[in-house]
């Protein structure tokens, strides 16, 4: 009986392996790296406050909103130094995981 399987070559710390490689592994999103310019839901929840205007400049670890998320007040700091360009949700809102809520210039 012959052996049809396909074996692929997987790199690990510049290491090359042959092995089965599923077709999940092989359809895989590569990962890329978050832009710190935009501000994310990291969970589901509603917008209590927004302590920034737009134009106005920021500092890292400058806080930027209030998200109430799961009976919990999260304050959402900003990353970088900055100017606020867009704020795209309004007090009240309810904002689902991965929405966008602020962009720095």
């Amino acid at each position: 009986m012959e052996n049809t399987e396909k074996f692929g070559v997987l790199n690990i710390d510049s290491t090359s392996y042959k092995t089965r490689l599923s077709g999940k592994f092989q359809k895989r999103v590569p990962y890329k790296a978050v832009n710190p310019k935009f501000v994310l839901s990291f969970i589901p929840g509603t917008v209590l406050d927004i302590l920034v205007k737009k134009g106005q400049i920021v500092s890292k670890g400058e806080d930027l909103m209030i998200l109430d998320a799961m009976k919990m007040q999260n304050k959402l700091k900003s990353a970088v130094d900055g100017k606020i360009k867009e704020i795209p949700v309004n007090k009240g809102d309810k904002v689902s995981k991965g929405m966008v809520l602020l962009v720095l210039e």
